[in-house]
């Protein structure tokens, strides 16, 4: 099915926001709009998107900050891992204020668990828990397109010196859900470059072991 798909780079830690629809539908969900809530916005005004869902792959600032701005403008619904629903609406526990930040989202909407599927038009979206990086970490399987949040990125994994963040389970995570995928399905991380499950596979240091 084809498949509108936008990336904006957002906020100082660039943490990338990815904007998907189903082409005929126009149903649209945003995933993890960080910061420039603005430029988000564009891209929806822009392709008459209708923005159904707000959808973070897990709680920290960087991928909830524009949360509450997408919300109150397209009424879309805020879905998140049940694991980091408490992430949502409190800076310390988001990381905000260890960056000076008072970062809060709206509670979300849908809590998510493991293997459900979130319609959205024609398109369906596979929900994949890979704790590690938070208890609540989730990654997006929509056809050949794996959104990985900060699970899994090109040649690195997700920080895992966080609060409720733990190495052993999130190289885990990625070896026991992700790696057995086909290796041409497109990775799309929440920060740098996309990649393929077949050259992380292959290049990706910390999964060698």
């Amino acid at each position: 099915m084809p498949m509108f798909l936008r990336k904006v780079m957002t906020g100082s830690m660039l943490a990338n926001c990815y904007i998907i629809a189903d082409e005929e539908t126009k149903e649209a969900a945003i995933i993890d709009p960080g910061a420039e809530g603005e430029e988000i916005l564009k891209v929806v005004r822009s392709n008459d998107l209708k923005v159904k869902y707000i959808i973070n792959t897990h709680g920290h600032m960087d991928h909830i900050g524009a949360n509450a701005k997408v919300k109150e403008t397209t009424g879309a619904k805020i879905l998140i891992h049940e694991d980091d629903r408490n992430l949502l609406s409190s800076p310390v526990k988001n990381l905000a204020i260890f960056w000076g930040r008072v970062t809060k989202s709206p509670p979300a909407d849908r809590l998510l668990k493991d293997g459900e599927t979130i319609s959205l038009g024609h398109l369906e979206i596979e929900v994949i828990h890979t704790p590690g990086h938070t208890r609540g970490s989730i990654c997006l399987l929509v056809d050949n397109r794996l959104f990985t949040g900060d699970t899994l990125m090109r040649n690195t994994i997700g920080r895992t010196d966080l609060p409720g963040a733990s190495s052993t389970m999130l190289v885990q995570s990625i070896k026991e859900r992700l790696l057995p995928l086909e290796d041409g399905i497109e990775v799309y991380p929440g920060h740098e470059e996309e990649t393929t499950i077949g050259r992380e596979k292959r290049n990706n240091p910390f999964l060698q072991e």
